[in-house]
């Protein structure tokens, strides 16, 4: 065991003292021995509080596509800084990010801004409910839509509540939810068209909008099977239905258009968070002129008292500026390094034995680790990988791996940035053959 916690220990104690459960999402409390407590990060590495250094695949959730502190975005936000952090009104530099994400993104006519995904997320709802005059949305199993009342609904949901194949439950995974918003949702299995089909025919009339991540990234990595888009497309189009893409993850980081550009669709509304701003608070809608008709006209309720905030638009400036830089070269680069990352896991775990089973299209990718008897081959959906995917074996794997400094997300996720070279990949290797090692004398003698 090469690395050691003390000072992480100490800070989460005393942290536990005034802050409820030690952390402020919930989700940081998985990391195992404790949660970590960071001082900085330089391109692809990070340091936390005892020293230690780690090459880091989790990318602040997958936000840090440009890496940790790049130097140019640094500049940006401290020279708007000196002119002023928030002014709850209009500047040039609201316009200016705006014309750039409608010169990026393929469904982008027009464009509103909050200050995370999860608010996104409530606005594009009601928007859909607005606009159609339709009360339900239409979600796929085990898909991410931020942590609020709607965004969690069919997420995390124990496999004893999770109903028949053919009528997913709307559950949510927290207590304290408003009843009556389960009742709003339909919940439909991921990559199955025909069962798309039949729940759509079963509610039709009611559904005001289908949404998805192009790539389920929050369950697994799981990309679309053939005919699933397009089939959301169709029905959308033939039941005035809006057709949501949720491209929190996946945008930016698979090109300048997002993944409805990579795989050749085009949604009525994007969700974009995380690498729009690479790491501060920064987030927008973007869409088809006719579907913001409502808000113009203030039918429909957007606000926000810190909407388009300065700094956070002086990021998202330098953010964009980058990614047209690189124009049609990004993101072959990170996917040829994740692939190679994929490989040779995949190389260690079938060499000390671990049945571990990477998973994904490079720039973004998961370790599954097999159960005792699973079947082979990619995981389809949410279901298929509870069943399949021993979380428990990952933990005890993702934790030798931190303790060598390697630093990927605890449910198995793994994200390349911009700033992960060829270098970092085999340095990651050579520490995670150590890891491996480890994990699999300890495990085969629990």
């Amino acid at each position: 065991m090469s690395y050691t916690f003390s000072h992480s220990q100490a800070l989460f104690e005393r942290a536990s003292k005034v802050i409820a459960g030690g952390v402020n999402s919930g989700i940081r409390k998985l990391e195992q021995p404790v949660p970590l407590y960071f001082t900085h990060g330089q391109g692809s590495r990070l340091w936390d509080e005892d020293g230690n250094e780690y090459i880091d695949f989790q990318t602040g959730q997958g936000a840090l596509l440009y890496g940790h502190a790049p130097q140019g975005m640094a500049e940006a936000v401290y020279e708007q800084a000196k002119r002023g952090t928030h002014w709850a009104a209009q500047s040039l530099l609201e316009i200016e990010v705006a014309e750039r994400l409608c010169q990026l993104i393929p469904a982008a006519e027009y464009i509103r801004f909050n200050n995370s995904a999860t608010e996104i997320v409530n606005s594009v709802f009601r928007l859909a409910r607005a606009h159609t005059g339709k009360p339900l949305i239409l979600k796929f199993e085990g898909h991410y839509h931020g942590w609020g009342d709607e965004g969690l609904v069919g997420f995390g949901i124990p496999a004893d509540k999770w109903g028949p194949d053919e009528r997913p439950a709307s559950l949510h995974p927290s207590q304290g939810v408003i009843p009556e918003v389960l009742e709003k949702f339909i919940v439909v299995r991921w990559n199955d068209p025909e069962h798309l089909r039949q729940r759509v025919e079963e509610f039709r009339g009611q559904i005001a909008a289908i949404v998805f991540e192009p790539v389920l990234c929050n369950t697994c990595c799981i990309e679309p099977g053939e005919g699933l888009v397009s089939t959301i497309r169709e029905l959308c189009d033939r039941d005035g239905m809006l057709m949501i893409a949720d491209e929190t993850i996946t945008g930016f980081r698979f090109g300048g258009g997002g993944a409805q550009k990579h795989y050749g669709f085009t949604p009525d509304l994007t969700i974009l968070g995380k690498a729009i701003g690479g790491g501060v608070p920064f987030a927008a809608m973007a869409g088809k002129k006719w579907v913001f008709e409502k808000i113009i006209n203030g039918q429909v309720v957007h606000a926000g008292t810190l909407n388009s905030n300065p700094l956070c638009l002086a990021a998202s400036k330098w953010c964009l500026d980058e990614i047209i830089r690189r124009g049609e070269a990004h993101p072959a680069t990170i996917i040829q390094l994740g692939r190679q990352l994929m490989e040779g896991l995949r190389a260690l775990a079938d060499r000390f034995e671990i049945p571990l089973r990477p998973q994904g299209p490079g720039l973004v990718f998961h370790t599954v680790i097999l159960k005792p008897g699973a079947a082979e081959g990619p995981v389809r959906d949410y279901r298929d990988y509870v069943q399949r995917h021993d979380a428990a074996r990952f933990t005890h794997l993702r934790r030798c791996l931190l303790e060598e400094g390697v630093r990927a997300i605890e449910r198995g996720l793994w994200f390349l940035s911009l700033e992960h070279s060829a270098a970092d990949i085999s340095d990651a290797l050579a520490r995670a053959e150590t890891a491996f090692s480890r994990h699999a004398q300890e495990w085969k003698k629990s």
